[in-house]
């Protein structure tokens, strides 16, 4: 029987470290560079954490902060979405294939078209509107986008829309390979719809619905600025701006990338964070699964 050299393996993977290292870690290990450093150019003097210090006492950094974890709220809406649209479609209802396809529709789409298109639909006197005050629902036609009371809501309920196709997808895949034993004996001692979503569908789910979780978080912190940029680009004044939005903002139109950088090394920090929660919440399912 051949022997591998202990150092074999970490040969052949060698070269996709190095391109790792290259695409990946060279750009953070430079924006960590200049959040410490005054920019002019490609580089600037040493300033230590002064543009951390200055992004805080700004304003429009809280503002986004907030927004931001505002944002987070959609979570769970977009975890309870996923889970009731997948069990219905593994019930097997008449035109399930059908139903998952139009579900699933709005993820394919790119996010600039969705945003552009929800632009226009929830504009003062755009097609929602429109249609409301056509059936006699005035009340109900509200400025969506020029509201400062209602603007991160209406970002938040197109992300909801566009995003929650790939929770059903994944929780619909996850119950296809479920044993049906399970909801069968459960059905046999009259359990309830509820019921069998409760103490069956849900524990089959966990390790799934964690997955999920996480991935969701990590979309409502560093991938909503294409949603933000196109429906409202931040406003009305900076009542829908997020964190994404304020590194443009920062690093592009008012060219301040020492603080631009400060921000994305914030955004980092709490996206690894996430990451980190996953790995230790699996880690301690798989000791409790073996114990």
């Amino acid at each position: 029987m051949l022997r591998t050299r202990p150092w074999v393996p970490y040969l052949y993977v060698t070269p996709a470290l190095a391109l790792l290292a290259l695409v990946f870690a060279y750009p953070v290990v430079r924006v960590v560079d200049f959040s410490t450093r005054l920019i002019r150019g490609a580089s600037g003097p040493y300033v230590g954490s002064l543009n951390y210090q200055l992004v805080w006492e700004d304003p429009t950094f809280r503002d986004a902060l907030k927004h931001s974890a505002l944002l987070l709220l959609a979570v769970p809406v977009l975890t309870a979405l996923a889970i009731f649209f997948a069990v219905l479609l593994y019930e097997g209802v008449r035109g399930w294939r059908v139903y998952r396809s139009v579900l699933f529709l709005p993820y394919i789409l790119a996010v600039p078209i969705v945003g552009i298109v929800a632009s226009y639909i929830f504009q003062l006197n755009g097609a929602l509107n429109s249609m409301l005050r056509a059936v006699h629902l005035d009340g109900l036609a509200l400025d969506w986008l020029g509201s400062e009371r209602l603007s991160l809501l209406t970002v938040g309920i197109v992300i909801v829309w566009r995003e929650v196709g790939f929770g059903i997808l994944l929780f619909l895949a996850r119950l296809l390979t479920m044993d049906g034993e399970q909801l069968e004996a459960a059905r046999i001692d009259g359990a309830g719809w509820w019921s069998q979503l409760r103490y069956v569908i849900i524990p089959e789910l966990k390790g799934t619905i964690e997955f999920y979780v996480v991935v969701a978080s990590i979309t409502m912190l560093a991938w909503v600025f294409a949603y933000v940029y196109t429906i409202t680009a931040g406003g009305p004044g900076t009542s829908s701006t997020v964190l994404e939005l304020y590194i443009y903002n920062q690093g592009l139109r008012n060219s301040l990338p020492g603080m631009a950088s400060a921000v994305a090394v914030v955004l980092l920090g709490a996206t690894l964070v996430s990451i980190t929660l996953l790995m230790l919440v699996r880690a301690r399912a798989q000791r409790q699964e073996l114990a």
